[in-house]
């Protein structure tokens, strides 16, 4: 099996993945793109290694060779839709894939041809699975909601809560159901060992439950022991005080400024219960992995 984004991007999962089928015995190739201590950390797990570029034909050839199982994951970066052609095109003419399982998001299900709202990267998460779509691969879409592991849910709020018990969010009085990292992981893995059943389907993948941010912030309080409060602030001082201090370069900003503008209207209200359906475990509640945190909320 070959799990692309296996270095850390993508909140995480590709790791999570590597070492949830390396727990299940199976053999499993880790693409990243570049060779240090996280590679490391994977080959400890007993993964074979490959260092490359999903946007370059040769390097994605020398990862799929003898691969028959695939799950292609990609950080943020205006290079997601010509990395997944690259995969696609070179899957369909080197390949020998049973499935290809695609790491998208939760948005595109309220897309289409037409949709321009969404943030640019959500346009093209759309457009790659149109190319997953075309290229006749045996592919199976994993759509997660927002991560609860985002730093708008770890970093951001532990600050926030230290320095004055607060969650500041610009996500209004739209509901929400944030899911673990781990809970994806479990999904994917899952799937991997035996695609056959899900080959051609859409995972929507969500937390237990949906809930305006007082919800969120009444979770938090329950697991840390002490009061936290959701605060709504503007987007445009959120964008300021945020977002501009975290410096992750405008396409990033885009895409999660948009993100709180479909959160105010309302487009992240989904739940759905497919983590357990696939993997006989719930998805973990925002309470309980505030708990399983440990050291990032201290005090």
């Amino acid at each position: 099996m070959l799990v692309t984004g296996a270095g850390g991007g993508v909140g995480g999962v590709g790791g999570k993945v590597v070492a949830l089928l390396r727990q299940r015995g199976q053999a499993v190739r880790a693409m990243v793109h570049h060779d240090d201590d996280r590679a490391d950390a994977l080959r400890a797990l007993g993964a074979d290694v490959v260092v490359g570029d999903l946007t370059r034909p040769a390097d994605v050839a020398t990862a799929l060779d003898s691969v028959q199982r695939m799950f292609f994951a990609m950080s943020l970066a205006p290079s997601y839709l010509e990395a997944t052609a690259t995969v696609a095109t070179v899957a369909r003419s080197v390949g020998h894939l049973d499935a290809l399982l695609s790491l998208s998001q939760l948005t595109v299900s309220q897309m289409d041809a037409l949709s321009m709202s969404e943030s640019h990267h959500q346009r093209i998460h759309w457009l790659s699975e149109q190319v997953l779509n075309w290229s006749g691969l045996p592919v199976v879409y994993v759509r997660p909601t927002l991560f609860l592991d985002n730093p708008l849910f770890t970093i951001v709020a532990a600050l926030t809560i230290a320095d004055s018990g607060t969650i500041r969010l610009p996500f209004g009085t739209g509901r929400t159901s944030p899911i673990a990292v781990s809970d994806v992981g479990r999904v994917v893995a899952t799937v991997l060992t035996d695609p056959a059943p899900y080959v051609g389907q859409v995972l929507e993948l969500t937390g237990p439950r949906s809930q305006d941010m007082n919800g969120v912030a009444g979770e938090y309080a329950h697991a840390l022991g002490r009061p936290v409060a959701y605060v709504d602030i503007p987007p445009e001082v959120w964008a300021k005080e945020v977002l501009a201090a975290a410096g992750r370069g405008p396409y990033v900003d885009e895409h999660l400024l948009t993100v709180a503008r479909l959160h105010r209207e309302n487009r992240y209200d989904r739940m759905t219960t497919t983590v357990e359906d696939i993997t006989g475990q719930p998805a973990e509640s925002v309470e309980e992995w505030v708990t399983r945190q440990g050291d990032v909320f201290a005090k």
